[in-house]
């Protein structure tokens, strides 16, 4: 039996795919997680769900306490997260509806909490290696369950996390273009980053919605065409997390 947090992003945050409901709430020390957690069952898992944003969507993307929703699902002995999020497409090949499995972050967050350290303990220094933020287990699991739907998806790109709430300027869409970036949020970076430093494997299922700025033939994002098109896309994401959560073995 494995033990998997799921923090659900934007349009998830009501997510109701467990049986044996019950409901947590967490405290630690680094304050109130996001929203209450929901624990329940899939196939014979334990799951845990978290809403990021809160269920009514009401923390922005800087106010999101990311210690305390990573330390929650730690204290919860969660040996694995799937993350949920919406996201910009910074290239013409990802379309929107389309599902893209990150293997590596761009930080363009200005004023978030990046790690668990106040300050190092005597003897230990609190560097952590983060070549590869994701993990490739995790991401492999994802891509098998997208391959078994036949779901359009994308098994790997760069995913620039930007402040919000504003969208970005053109100049900035096409400069994380030039910078290498395939998709862009407002969400994964510092949680994913928390992840390996709490050493709890870390991997995200994004959404396309929209084209960020870049693209001069559509119109630039709103929130209203973000949700309109994750609206018309949540069950596939719902889909590829049970069958994930289905088969997960330890």
């Amino acid at each position: 039996m494995a033990r998997i947090g799921l923090i659900g992003g934007s349009g998830l945050e009501k997510l109701n795919i467990l049986r044996d409901t019950r409901e947590v709430v967490a405290d630690t020390p680094y304050g109130p997680p996001s929203s209450s957690i929901f624990c329940g069952k899939i196939a014979d898992n334990e799951v845990f769900i978290l809403s990021r944003h809160a269920r009514d969507h009401s923390i922005t993307p800087t106010n999101v306490n990311n210690r305390a929703n990573i330390c929650a699902l730690k204290d919860l002995s969660c040996t694995s997260i799937l993350a949920t999020t919406a996201c910009g497409s910074l290239r013409e090949e990802i379309r929107r509806g389309d599902i893209v499995f990150p293997d590596q972050f761009l930080d363009f967050t200005k004023h978030r909490i990046n790690t668990f350290h106040d300050h190092f303990e005597p003897g230990v220094t609190g560097h952590i290696a983060m070549a590869d933020p994701f993990s490739e287990d995790l991401r492999k699991r994802l891509i098998l369950g997208a391959e078994t739907l036949k779901l359009a998806f994308q098994p790997k790109g760069t995913v620039v996390t930007i402040e919000g709430p504003r969208f970005s300027t053109r100049a900035e869409s096409n400069m994380f273009r030039t910078m290498g970036a395939d998709i862009i949020n407002m969400s994964t970076a510092p949680e994913a980053a928390l992840a390996n430093e709490a050493g709890i494997p870390y991997a995200v299922i994004a959404l396309s919605t929209d084209y960020d700025a870049w693209k001069h033939d559509e119109e630039p994002v709103t929130w209203a065409e973000i949700l309109r098109v994750f609206e018309e896309n949540v069950r596939h994401v719902t889909a590829l997390l049970i069958n994930v959560l289905q088969n997960f073995k330890v």
